[in-house]
């Protein structure tokens, strides 16, 4: 683990060392820091997004799983389910400028790369509310538990590779993100 700076330093978070920047091999969103795993279908996603003032703290983390349930074509019913929604105590992390934190569990039926085959993916997702910066920064694991063998993903993991990412890795970096140049928000 070590930090990593995201956003050109404006923001900064503890990410495994085993984390592949993915800029490096495709085009991302200005808006996206995205890093994979070297060896597992397991994904960090940190994104800025526009502050969503009409949805309540509290639904808030629900508003953008079931967003990303829609990008995922997993709004079906069955295919996608949210386990569990918690608010971070602020004393715990890193960031003090958000007006809340909230972590959600969730699971959904996803498809890569518009395949036939679904892979079933815990979706642990992490909601700072920054409403003085009209701003909502949005942090995703996506952890596959069941990858299809018709899935393009399957049989990806090689022998000796590094260790599966945790939840603990997830929560450190939620912990750990840190604003560093609120000039990233605009």
């Amino acid at each position: 683990m070590g930090a990593r700076m995201l956003f050109g330093g404006a923001l900064s978070a503890t990410v495994p060392h085993s984390a592949r920047d993915i800029s490096e091999l495709r085009e991302i969103p200005d808006n996206q820091e995205v890093f994979a795993h070297s060896s597992t279908d397991q994904s960090f996603i940190v994104e800025l997004l526009e502050y969503q003032g009409l949805v309540a703290d509290g639904d808030a983390a629900r508003y953008y799983f079931e967003d990303l349930a829609g990008s995922n074509e997993a709004a079906a019913h069955g295919a996608s389910q949210v386990r569990g929604v918690q608010v971070i105590p602020k004393d715990i992390l890193a960031m003090s400028e958000c007006s809340s934190a909230w972590l959600l569990l969730g699971t959904q039926q996803v498809s890569k790369f518009n395949e036939e085959a679904r892979n079933t993916v815990n979706i642990h997702l992490g909601l700072f509310r920054l409403p003085q910066f009209a701003t909502d920064i949005l942090v995703t694991f996506n952890d596959p538990i069941i990858i299809s063998t018709l899935s393009s993903s399957a049989g990806v993991a090689e022998p000796g590779a590094a260790a599966p990412w945790t939840t603990e890795d997830f929560q450190q970096l939620l912990w750990s993100l840190k604003i560093l140049d609120a000039g990233v928000f605009g």
